[in-house]
């Protein structure tokens, strides 16, 4: 049986990627500090033997004993929200941890897939955004302590690759959705569920003429599973392209929750807030032949049944 090591373990992502790899016969090693995740996300899996977890901060020494054949490094604050709170956490879990699990996966001959985001891309002046692009970030605004995190880390593993001969993998990702979200993620569709669930105002910054895509979670982690497996170095983009303005979006998750009291409001716009955001896909279509499956209608019923759950209307 292959042996995983999955860091961000307890996290939206994390969880949901130990729960395919199990499914896939692997041994999955599931690690996370907790400063973001919850063990409410991997709780379903403390009673399977193909399953352990280790409480430990990555940007700490990290050691598994034994064999290990693949390392997913997922551990990292996700949003605005987290990173504004925890700035110094998440540029060292993206340069210390990534370095740590570097590391790791040279000792034990590991295959490494590091999780970077469309955040490297910044604002970006090229739409939509191949993997070709190198971005236009502000290194010092208050985005940019998440964004240069993921730059760096990108830099580091190809500097493995290149240097060390490992055997790395990078996995861009674009905005992603589906249950087991944080309600106060921070991000925009966790917070338009709550708000129009509990029949407040969807926040909207700006006119809402932003634009995001959203990608449903299991089609996301397809993508992950199947670059994993690929002989792939370069970075690629996993999201789906179908793009769609903020606005639009909030008219959707109104029409869907249906709640009468829920409605929009309009606040200025965040500080280096990403006007656009759509992937191109190409490489992924070429070299993984992945491409989205679960239409937006089907993947925000799934999600908007999850928040119904823990969503607390007091």
């Amino acid at each position: 049986m292959k042996k995983v090591l999955i860091t961000g373990a307890a996290g939206f992502l994390g969880s949901h990627l130990c729960d395919r790899f199990i499914r896939e016969g692997y041994h999955v090693v599931g690690m996370d500090n907790l400063l973001t995740g919850s063990l409410t996300n991997i709780e379903h899996l403390f009673k399977l033997k193909e399953f352990e977890y280790y409480h430990h901060d990555v940007t700490k020494f990290v050691h598994v004993p034994g064999e290990l054949h693949y390392i997913l490094h997922f551990a990292s604050p996700a949003s605005p929200m987290d990173y504004l709170k925890m700035p110094i956490q998440t540029l060292k879990v993206g340069a210390l941890g990534t370095y740590n699990l570097l590391g790791l996966a040279k000792e034990k001959n590991a295959r490494i897939l590091v999780a970077s985001t469309s955040e490297v891309y910044g604002d970006p002046l090229i739409h939509p955004q191949p993997e070709s692009y190198w971005g236009n970030v502000n290194p010092v605004g208050p985005r940019g302590v998440y964004d240069e995190a993921k730059r760096f880390l990108e830099a580091i593993t190809m500097a493995y690759h290149n240097f060390h001969g490992l055997d790395t993998r990078i996995v861009r990702i674009f905005n992603t959705y589906g249950p087991r979200m944080r309600v106060m993620d921070g991000r925009v569709l966790p917070a338009f569920f709550s708000q129009a669930i509990r029949g407040e105002g969807l926040t909207v910054f700006g006119d809402g003429s932003q634009t995001r895509s959203f990608c449903y979670v299991d089609d996301l982690v397809e993508g992950i599973y199947r670059l994993l497996l690929s002989d792939c170095h370069e970075p690629v983009n996993i999201g789906n392209p179908d793009e769609i303005t903020i606005l639009e979006f909030a008219s959707e998750v109104l029409e869907l929750v249906k709640n009468p009291a829920a409605h929009v409001v309009f606040k200025d716009l965040p500080v280096d807030d990403p006007k656009v955001r759509q992937p191109d896909i190409t490489r992924a279509k070429a070299v993984l032949g992945w491409e989205p499956q679960v239409p937006r209608s089907e993947g925000l019923q799934k999600t908007l049944d999850y928040f119904r759950q823990v969503v607390t209307l007091d």
